[in-house]
């Protein structure tokens, strides 16, 4: 095998193979077909022209021909073929460069990708610690942590579109959300057994320490986000607003700030409507459960008052499903579904 030509001249009549068919096995030739090929011949016919040039030719030539015309046409063709070679080349190089770029960002998409959940694991396993630290101290159940958390999610999905959430409600910041309820009583840790778990009425003076937990939840957890060195921003800002703010009531006279209408923020309204929900329905040492008409006509009574008056209408939009939560999530201690 020589070297590969840059151009050919080829005469139409030959013997054995003419002219087009050598050019037609050449431009089938996977290996060959971008060698330019000129034809030369002596026929006339537009059809012979017409077929030359159908089966790939670049140029058809004929005789007789005048040198310096052939001359000139061969350095166009072959000028020609060079930047065309020089295009591809650029292309394939293209080619190759996106692919590459492509498997780098798909690389780099996976590690993010295995990142985040590395961080989200992190996040749970930390408001995981923060809630059996609770549990432990609190009489209040596991079970109540998982219903009041998936009706925080419920509520705050119906309210995606409402032009008074939407600012701030998503599926990255519901979720967030869903993750913090846990933490909603955090600062009770922080109660001494003797109110924490007094299983009678608590004194004005015992009231007021208990009234102390939503404070105390907010500075160990601003504490926390001051360790991560972004707070404001951290996947505990939720946790914060919701441990701090979810006694706080529609009218001003919640605690412990006595903030009053949209200064309260969206967390903690919609935990303080979950909250209550779930308290009302739920057996305690000092109280029976209401039932779920009773407790979803309790909050109802309240609309306006203590809780902010959309999410109180989402919530009765939503009773039955919160009464499925209830239900799937109940304590096990003999209660019948409700």
């Amino acid at each position: 095998r020589g070297e590969r030509p840059d151009l050919l001249l080829l005469d139409v009549m030959m013997p054995g193979l003419d002219g087009f068919e050598v050019c037609r096995r050449i431009k089938s030739s996977q290996e060959l077909a971008d060698i330019p090929v000129l034809l030369l011949t002596s026929l006339e016919s537009p059809d012979d022209e017409e077929y030359g040039l159908s089966i790939g030719a670049e140029d058809f030539i004929q005789k007789p021909y005048s040198p310096p015309v052939v001359l000139a046409r061969v350095n166009n063709h072959l000028r020609l073929a060079r930047a065309s070679r020089q295009l591809r080349d650029r292309n394939d190089n293209l080619e190759r460069l996106v692919a590459e770029r492509t498997r780098e960002i798909l690389t780099q998409a996976e590690e993010l990708v295995r990142s985040k959940q590395a961080v989200i694991a992190s996040q749970d396993a930390t408001i995981t610690a923060l809630c059996s630290l609770t549990e432990v101290r609190d009489n209040e159940t596991g079970g109540h942590i998982r219903r009041t958390q998936n009706y925080v999610r419920v509520l705050a999905q119906a309210l995606v579109d409402h032009p008074r959430f939407r600012h701030e409600l998503n599926d990255e910041t519901i979720d967030l959300m869903f993750r913090s309820a846990p933490l909603h009583d955090v600062g009770k840790v922080a109660i001494p057994d003797a109110i924490l778990l007094k299983s009678g009425k608590l004194t004005p003076e015992e009231w007021e320490i208990m009234r102390r937990h939503p404070t105390y939840g907010r500075d160990a957890l601003a504490q926390a986000e001051a360790e991560l060195g972004d707070q404001g921003s951290s996947f505990l800002r939720y946790a914060r607003e919701i441990a701090h703010c979810h006694h706080e009531k529609w009218d001003g006279s919640g605690y412990p700030q006595g903030l009053r209408g949209d200064e309260i923020p969206i967390s903690a309204r919609l935990m303080a409507v979950a909250d209550v929900y779930d308290a009302l329905i739920s057996r305690r040492p000092y109280k029976q459960p209401y039932t779920h008409q009773e407790a979803i006509a309790l909050i109802q009574e309240g609309r306006g008052g203590h809780f902010d008056p959309d999410i109180v209408d989402v919530l009765i939009g939503l009773a039955d499903t919160c009464r499925d939560i209830a239900n799937r999530y109940r304590d096990d201690d003999g209660d019948e579904a409700i």
